[in-house]
């Protein structure tokens, strides 16, 4: 599956702030919680919008999209 590069940064992205929660104290983990909510409730939007237009599984597409951010492969 060809996915476009804008959901891999996006999925990158959200993933990022995920992992930023690991070194906060608890006040900024509540506003950095936000932060990862919000990126990730743009790439469910993405997903979902990409996945339609292409006519393909949203939950395929998802698994596929976690896969290429998390685990690149080598060129």
């Amino acid at each position: 599956m060809e996915l476009p590069d804008y959901l891999i940064r996006l999925q990158r992205s959200a993933d990022d702030e995920g992992r930023r929660l690991e070194r906060l104290d608890e006040d900024e983990r509540d506003a950095q919680r936000r932060v990862h909510f919000n990126a990730a409730a743009e790439v469910e939007v993405a997903v979902r919008d990409f996945a339609a237009s292409a006519g393909l599984d949203r939950h395929t597409v998802e698994k596929e999209l976690r896969q290429r951010a998390r685990h690149p492969r080598a060129e």
